[in-house]
């Protein structure tokens, strides 16, 4: 008897919605920490580009704006309780 092969759930791809940065003309910068808070989900962490609709050079400097402003105490490591 052959084994059955497990199929993979599709990923649930959020189409056409437009990179927010590339829209406004602006960089994500660690100083403006109010809007990269929208970009945490509620457990601190940071929401994938998949569900933001960032492009994938936004991403990258959102990560890093976020880690930068985590480092300077702008934004938490770990959610509030």
């Amino acid at each position: 008897m052959a084994k059955k092969k497990m199929m993979r759930k599709p990923t649930p791809r959020i189409v056409n919605l437009p990179c927010v940065f590339c829209k406004e003309e602006v960089e994500p910068n660690y100083k403006e920490f109010n809007i990269l808070k929208k970009f945490l989900s509620d457990r601190s962490k940071i929401i994938p580009s998949l569900y933001t609709g960032t492009c994938m050079k936004h991403q990258r400097l959102l990560s890093t704006s976020i880690k930068r402003a985590r480092s300077l105490g702008l934004l938490p490591y770990v959610p509030e309780a």
